[in-house]
């Protein structure tokens, strides 16, 4: 299995960026089921603008999380260009009769989230000047942490769908799942994690790629009344590096939950249920 995902600077200490690109690029390996083996650089930089330095300690970060996840660099390219940007190409190993994907979810089908979603907004917050950089902190924790432990234990349970969280947010990657499987899935805002500074910037409002979600999924969405304003937005969040969104047996789901915080994902949370109304629908309760 092959992949590839990079991003623009979202934090200002370029070995935290690199670190997070290398995350969040790894992350899509881990949602199928695979284990990273080689990966490449992929940067953009704007020579003359910016010290080497800085692209130094980028690829340094990088590295950091590759070597995490067992995976070996073997290389990779870099261009001039004018926006800096930095990712990886990942080749992956998987066994064929072992791959998740996002439309194999059944009814009955318990949802499980493995990382507190929020890190859009707050990165999005910083970019603006409207938070300070120590304020990132419990933001870049979550965008630097491997979904590596949450990938390794699921071949034990009954796993029928899985999906990383990125920029479409948790309910665009949730429609994807919806449409490929032609099941409705639930949500209960409530019980979805949240970090505190994403959930607060949420009752302000969406702006950029989170607000574009929203708009784009206006039609597969039904929010029930009750639903806190703040909890709602916040599940268009667009993520960078978010956790994994699991479909797994309803008879597996709270076994898999307590491994799942065994392991060290104490984030991971019940937060829905699949369904065989409105297929292709997503339905938001309290």
């Amino acid at each position: 299995m092959q992949t590839v995902d990079f991003l623009t600077p979202i934090v200002d200490d370029p070995f935290t960026f690199g670190a997070i690109a290398a995350a969040n690029a790894l992350s899509d390996v881990y949602a199928m089921g695979g284990r990273p083996l080689t990966a490449l650089n992929i940067a953009g930089f704007p020579a003359g603008e910016l010290e080497s330095e800085v692209l130094n300690q980028i690829l340094l970060g990088g590295q950091s999380k590759v070597d995490e996840a067992g995976c070996t660099l073997v290389g990779g390219h870099t261009v001039q260009d004018p926006e800096l940007k930095y990712g990886l190409a990942v080749t992956g190993l998987i066994h064929p009769d072992r791959i998740y994907t996002n439309s194999g979810a059944r009814p009955g089908d318990r949802l499980i989230l493995t990382k507190k979603l929020g890190t859009g907004l707050i990165a999005n917050a910083f970019k603006a000047d409207q938070i300070a950089e120590g304020d990132l902190a419990a933001a870049i924790e979550s965008m630097t942490t491997l979904n590596k432990a949450a990938a390794a234990t699921l071949p034990d349970f009954q796993v029928h769908a899985c999906t990383d969280v990125t920029g479409f947010g948790l309910l665009g990657h949730a429609a994807e799942m919806a449409e490929g499987s032609r099941m409705g899935l639930v949500f209960h805002a409530s019980q979805v994690p949240a970090l505190t500074l994403g959930l607060e910037l949420a009752a302000k409002g969406l702006e950029g790629g989170s607000r574009d979600n929203q708009i784009f999924l206006d039609p597969k969405v039904t929010i029930a009344d009750g639903v806190d304003p703040a909890r709602a937005n916040l599940l268009f969040d667009a993520q960078t590096s978010g956790g994994l969104l699991i479909a797994v047996s309803a008879d597996d789901a709270k076994a898999l939950l307590q491994t799942l915080h065994q392991n060290g994902g104490e984030s991971a949370a019940l937060i829905g249920e699949v369904t065989q109304e409105n297929p292709g629908q997503l339905h938001i309760t309290p």
